[in-house]
C-alpha cells in the first residue's frame, strides 16, 4: 500500500471532501509505537472513531503526517491486534491513521463490530 493518500472526492453541495469509508464512534484503549530520535517510543492512546480503513485516536504526542506507527488494540470480543498504520490526518491531539493491511479475519471481525456502532461522520 502506498503511503500517499488518494485524492478525496468533493461534495458538490457542501464543498467538503467525501470520505471513502464511513466512520463510527468507538471507545477503547490503543497502544501506539513509533520511531523517534533513533529509538522506539510507546504511548497510550484512546480510540474515538473507527472505519474499515483506519482509526481516529486521541494521543498526547507530536507526530508528523506520513509517519508510520504500530497500533495495538483489541475490539470487544476479539484477540489483540498489532498492525501498521500511516498517519493521514491531525487536528490538535486527534490523529487519523490509515491501516496498511488487514488479514481477512480482521476485515470480517471489523465489519461485524462496525455494524453495531453509531456513525461519527454525520455531525
Amino acid at each position: 500500500m502506498s503511503v500517499k493518500p488518494g485524492k478525496a472526492k468533493t461534495s458538490a453541495v457542501t464543498g467538503r471532501r467525501l470520505r471513502r469509508h464511513p466512520r463510527y464512534r468507538s471507545s477503547f484503549p490503543v497502544g501506539v509505537t513509533f520511531l523517534t530520535e533513533g529509538s522506539y517510543r510507546q504511548l497510550a492512546a484512546h480510540c474515538k472513531d473507527l472505519s474499515e480503513a483506519g482509526i481516529g485516536v486521541l494521543l498526547a504526542a507530536e507526530l508528523t503526517l506520513g509517519e508510520v506507527a504500530s497500533l495495538n488494540f483489541a475490539l470487544p470480543g476479539t484477540r489483540s491486534w498489532e498492525l501498521r498504520a500511516v498517519l493521514r490526518h491531525r487536528r490538535g491531539y486527534h490523529y487519523g491513521f490509515e491501516f496498511f493491511s488487514l488479514t481477512q479475519e480482521q476485515i470480517e471481525s471489523l465489519a461485524r463490530y462496525l455494524k453495531g456502532l453509531n456513525r461519527a461522520d454525520t455531525d
